[in-house]
């Protein structure tokens, strides 16, 4: 009886996802492919990702780096060597800037790393002729399927901003909220996270989740509602919600959570992960377009789930 009124009268989740299956669908629904810029090609494991997401519709390919390379990568997972559009290069950081330049030629809706280093594949898309960059932070957002959560669930930032000042936090929050409103995501509820609902000037992470609060209701971070400081158990459970009497429209109902540090974010994502068998993909956001850098290490299911996030974002 308490969860039922607590529940009434709540705004509507904004998150129309339950499943990545849901979110393939809608993105496969899409009138044309997302077309993906794959930055230093030559690598088997991202070929053989790409292959099946091309194969299945998903995207259309153009491929970076030496050709020769590229060609016999192509061969090496059963393709011809000139199955998709190669463009030669001198240099993984050519590659890269290439990739940028394709964005802005209307060439790309996404990158995805191939063999290279992260750090030289952001430096070439960052060079000024790509106008890769929008003047806001870079940051990186995961989707996460969890079988005890009754819709996606996105959290950042897990992979690139250590310990993130405020307006840093406003950055990743804004990034992730725009990449949530080209993913059909209106409005999301938003969970600063910290320890407790309290602020207490000890725990600067509840300070600065108060700070963003306001932030939000001035029209400062925009298309979302924001609630912080917020407990985990409180954002994503109702019944817990429900028992302390914390009334917000978030509670509960949480679309995306906004960690304090990375070190929260990646102990959080993994948790899901590990021990409760979430699915996820995470993205990089803040540029114009997604960027996917997965692991070699990912699977091959990983890979196209993430890819299949990266088209979704892209709008």
């Amino acid at each position: 009886m308490l969860l039922r009124f607590w529940k009434s009268n709540r705004p509507e989740s904004a998150m129309k996802y339950k499943s990545f299956d849901e979110l393939e669908a809608a993105v496969m629904g899409k009138a044309r492919k997302c077309k993906v810029a794959v930055v230093e090609a030559a690598d088997e494991h991202v070929l053989e990702a790409v292959r099946h997401a091309a194969e299945v519709g998903l995207v259309e390919p153009l491929l970076f780096g030496k050709r020769q390379e590229i060609a016999a990568k192509l061969e090496a997972v059963g393709l011809k060597g000139d199955a998709y559009p190669i463009v030669e290069t001198g240099s993984p950081q050519e590659s890269a800037t290439g990739a940028g330049l394709a964005v802005k030629n209307g060439q790309a809706d996404f990158i995805l790393k191939g063999l290279i280093q992260t750090g030289v594949l952001l430096k070439g898309l960052f060079k000024e002729e790509t106008g890769f960059r929008t003047g806001r932070l870079i940051s990186h957002m995961n989707i996460v399927q969890v079988a005890t959560y009754p819709k996606l669930l996105a959290l950042c930032d897990a992979a690139i901003n250590i310990a993130p000042s405020l307006e840093q936090k406003r950055d990743i929050i804004q990034n992730a909220v725009d990449a949530l409103a080209r993913m059909g995501i209106d409005n999301p509820k938003v969970a600063v996270l910290a320890s407790a609902e309290t602020v207490n000037e000890k725990m600067p992470e509840s300070v600065d989740a108060a700070a963003l609060k306001e932030m939000n209701k001035k029209g400062q971070i925009t298309g979302c509602l924001l609630e912080g400081p917020i407990s985990y158990d409180l954002a994503v459970c109702a019944e817990s919600a429900a028992t302390k009497g914390y009334d917000s429209p978030v509670a509960g109902d949480a679309d995306l959570l906004v960690c304090p540090n990375i070190v929260t974010a990646n102990v959080l994502i993994k948790c899901l992960r590990h021990t409760a068998n979430a699915l996820t993909a995470g993205i990089v956001v803040g540029g114009r377009v997604p960027v996917v850098l997965n692991s070699r290490a990912a699977s091959a299911e990983d890979k196209f789930r993430t890819m299949v996030l990266a088209a979704s974002a892209a709008g």
